[in-house]
């Protein structure tokens, strides 16, 4: 029987909030679906949240990307990325090379760093909420709060001066635009690579308790130490994922509570609910419109469709967290739900390292919103907030508010 012919990834959404519609047709008659990718290639689009999380543990699917899954025209030659500086990252790597990063990294992210940083978190966010009062209606909380926040509790974590992060978010914004030259891509990669070899040396110099001078101090479990370009290449990792990630869900978790107001009152009337409303907002959302990138190592089976070695796979969150054959009324935002796993932070070896963290910061932020700002609502339409259609990175680029 012929094969049904490839269609593009589902970008077009009817709601900010919601995933592209095509996503319900896919999961309930395909779920493992042909994809035509932007560089001509043909593979995989998995968007059922059963094949969803079977392939993040399938041995037969690697994390290794080779080819593109956005829609900018823009790529990198491999000598192009080196020369770069940006450093490789992990994320697209296998055992027994990501295992070697992922166990060092683990090490770093302890209960016991979390429970210190906690404090600091707090501080942070009532800090910033100090300055959103102190400036009055009406309020730009991308700009004042939702970007702000991340990017000084990443900056704490690594031991990276804040001062130094306004440049970082601007390289980060041009790598996440969709429409760049590969003059500005790589102009971005070159000034962030150059920070980051920068910073590793001075830890190297003057260590301090952060990240960067823990896995400097650390010694893997090979006995080698890692490289600055290493180094790098985690540095660069964290701070995008800390930084313009968690930036992106903190907007989008306040736009959701925003427009549910039920949600909203619901949490101001039992704060106990914001660790349940945390992990609603990460099923309920999704920052990655263009799915993980797997491809396959070897022939195997996802979703009973024949996958051959080579070919390309994508896997779709924002879809899989909302499939109704694994959770009840899936389109409903509800932080009361009774908590299912979800795959906001991916699964098995590849799971988000810093997840608690992620979570704890969330926690942490969207508490203290309902408690200071308990009147706080969208200053604009729904309609009218900017969204990042534009960016590798979904989010919106500004919150226009009122309280």
């Amino acid at each position: 029987m012929p094969q049904p012919t490839p269609q593009p990834l589902p970008l077009a959404r009817r709601c900010p909030l919601d995933p592209p519609d095509e996503y319900t047709r896919l999961r309930a008659e395909a779920p493992v679906s042909r994809l035509a990718l932007p560089d001509g290639n043909v593979g995989w689009l998995v968007s059922g949240f059963e094949e969803v999380a079977a392939a993040l543990v399938d041995p037969a699917v690697s994390a290794k990307r080779k080819f593109q899954t956005n829609v900018s025209p823009v790529t990198l030659t491999a000598e192009e990325f080196a020369a770069s500086g940006f450093g490789d990252s992990f994320i697209g790597m296998d055992a027994p090379e990501h295992t070697r990063y992922r166990r060092m990294l683990t090490g770093q992210f302890t209960v016991r760093r979390l429970k210190d940083l906690a404090p600091r978190i707090e501080q942070i966010v009532d800090d910033r909420l100090d300055a959103v009062v102190e400036k009055g209606p009406p309020a730009e909380l991308v700009q004042d709060f939702t970007q702000p926040v991340p990017s000084l509790v990443i900056c704490e974590l690594l031991g990276m001066p804040y001062a130094d992060s306004a440049e970082f978010q601007r390289n980060v914004d041009v790598m996440m635009r969709l429409e760049r030259t590969k003059d500005e891509l790589l102009g971005a990669m070159t000034a962030m690579g150059s920070y980051m070899h920068e910073l590793v040396r001075a830890k190297r110099e003057r260590p301090d308790d952060g990240l960067i001078s823990g896995l400097i101090q650390d010694t893997p479990s090979d006995g080698v130490p890692l490289t600055d370009e290493e180094l790098a290449g985690i540095g660069n990792l964290l701070m995008i994922a800390g930084y313009a990630t968690t930036a992106n869900m903190i907007t989008m978790g306040t736009l959701a509570l925003l427009t549910h107001r039920s949600q909203w009152e619901a949490l101001r009337a039992r704060p106990e609910l914001v660790e349940n409303g945390v992990e609603e907002i990460l099923r309920y959302l999704s920052v990655a419109p263009f799915g993980l990138p797997r491809t396959a190592k070897t022939d195997t089976e996802i979703g009973g469709q024949a996958v051959k070695a080579g070919d390309p796979i994508v896997l779709s969150i924002e879809s899989a967290n909302r499939d109704p054959r694994h959770f009840d009324a899936p389109d409903d935002f509800d932080i009361t739900r009774e908590r299912q796993r979800h795959v906001g932070f991916a699964y098995g070896a590849h799971q988000c390292l810093g997840q608690q963290l992620a979570r704890l910061e969330l926690g942490i932020v969207f508490g203290r919103l309902v408690e200071r700002l308990p009147g706080l609502r969208l200053s604009v339409p729904l309609e009218e907030v900017p969204m990042r259609d534009d960016m590798q990175i979904y989010g919106a680029h500004a919150l226009p508010v009122t309280w």
